[in-house]
């Protein structure tokens, strides 16, 4: 990838919804080289895709908890059953295996703290292999990836 890769990138990660013309014109390029561009890109899995940024309360999800999770033992079927449960709620939106302790990491939306609490005791908790959870929340999201709304 050389620079104007990375260009096409940056413009396309802060605004997918620009056209290729103005893509191109941001780059430096015509259209049609552009859009080469662009499609290699997509073809070599470097852009994997695009997507709206929705607000998440707009979809009852309003209220994120980080949660940890440690398990009973590490044996294959412990895990294939713990990650099949897991990512099997829509309210888990996204889940990492980690090395070291805690065993997983994930990212719950849900609509308010009773919801989640809810959430918790009912479903996390009964999780199979589960030996430990652990719920975080943050006060505030000072720096994101995402691009701001408005870009």
């Amino acid at each position: 990838m050389d620079s104007t890769d990375h260009a096409i990138i940056e413009h396309l990660r802060r605004d997918c919804r620009m056209t290729n013309t103005e893509l191109a014109d941001r780059v430096g390029l015509t259209p049609s080289p552009c859009l080469r561009r662009v499609r290699r890109l997509e073809k070599e899995g470097v852009i994997l895709g695009y997507h709206a940024r929705i607000a998440p309360k707009a979809l009852n999800r309003g209220f994120e908890v980080q949660v940890d999770f440690e398990l009973t033992d590490q044996t294959r079927e412990t895990v294939e059953r713990f990650e099949t449960a897991l990512t099997d709620f829509d309210e888990v939106v996204e889940a990492r295996r980690m090395f070291g302790a805690p065993d997983y990491h994930a990212l719950v939306a849900v609509a308010n703290l009773e919801t989640y609490e809810h959430f918790m005791a009912q479903q996390l908790l009964a999780l199979p292999g589960l030996a430990r959870l652990q719920s975080r929340f943050a006060m505030k999201t000072l720096k994101s990836d995402a691009p701001r709304s408005g870009h």
